[in-house]
């Protein structure tokens, strides 16, 4: 059964100040980025757990649970597709999802990430494969989601026949171009943190978000908004849901490398995390669930 993608989106046509920024010259443009500097550096001081032991975790206890989503859902949040359409969008449509909120059928929020706020030490520091490698298919970015180890490196690809260029920010800060299909390139990620990703070869819907992280207890849910945490030591934790935010408040300018002009990119809300206690047992399994809102 398919999931549904929901989020907010602007009226087409609407040119207010709230929803058209001029990244050029706009004071407020220069004021979200330097908020969003403080977010990322707050986020990458929030990862930041230089001290982690590698342990032989006997007993380790396992975390699981569902993050779900409560009340009104919001509108759905697509952006046209202005470029590339042959392979963009081989199936005709217009429009895109931008794929900021996906609510399952039971309520299960995915792409969700779950972790231990503070450990110091356990298991060693492997976190799933598929979550390291990013394809860049039909002008997406393929996990959304990325987990990737301090120091360890990112594998990018393209299976587009056009110019992808991924731009990071944040914990990372890279201007890749991939030119060529099927042309796998990697980068170590030095730093712990929070990395934004987005195409600054003028498909500018093609989102997705990294974290780069320095101890394997993070998870991400999946499409019935389901985690698991396995070989946790036993002990009491503050346990973290964070979520990227799947509110639209504008467009901003961006440039097209191909093209040499300036392009309209979304401008998203800022990520939502929540919080529990957890306390795990040796060889018990601890059930914690959330319950996310637009409240």
């Amino acid at each position: 059964m398919f999931c549904k993608r929901y989020g907010q989106i602007s009226r087409p046509g609407d040119d207010s100040p709230a929803l058209l920024l001029d990244a050029a010259g706009s004071k407020g443009t220069d004021m979200r980025r330097l908020l969003l500097t403080f977010f990322l550096a707050a986020t990458a001081t929030a990862l930041a757990q230089g001290d982690y032991q590698v342990i032989n975790v006997t007993d380790g206890g396992t975390i699981s649970g569902t993050v779900k989503w409560s009340g009104a859902v919001p509108r759905s949040l697509e952006f046209p597709i202005t470029k590339d359409p042959q392979i963009c969008a081989p199936d005709g449509k217009k429009t895109t999802d931008l794929e900021r909120l996906i609510i399952g059928p039971d309520g299960g929020v995915a792409n969700t990430i779950v972790y231990i706020k503070h450990i110091s030490a356990g298991k060693p520091l492997e976190l799933p494969e598929q979550r390291r490698h990013l394809d860049q298919k039909t002008c997406r970015y393929i996990p959304h989601i990325l987990l990737v180890p301090q120091n360890a490196a990112l594998s990018m690809v393209s299976s587009d026949a056009t110019l992808h260029t991924i731009h990071m920010d944040g914990a990372a800060s890279f201007n890749l171009p991939f030119p060529f299909p099927d042309r796998v390139t990697t980068r170590n990620m030095p730093t712990p943190g929070l990395v934004s990703l987005r195409c600054n070869g003028g498909h500018v819907w093609m989102n997705a978000e990294m974290m780069v992280v320095t101890h394997p207890y993070y998870a991400v849910t999946d499409e019935s908004g389901h985690f698991q945490l396995t070989d946790v030591p036993a002990g009491t934790y503050e346990l973290v849901a964070w979520h990227e935010g799947w509110g639209m408040v504008g467009k901003e300018n961006s440039y097209d490398v191909l093209t040499e002009r300036s392009v309209q990119r979304p401008v998203f809300t800022q990520p939502k995390s929540w919080e529990k206690p957890v306390t795990v047992k040796g060889n018990g399994t601890a059930t914690v669930d959330f319950v996310i809102s637009n409240r």
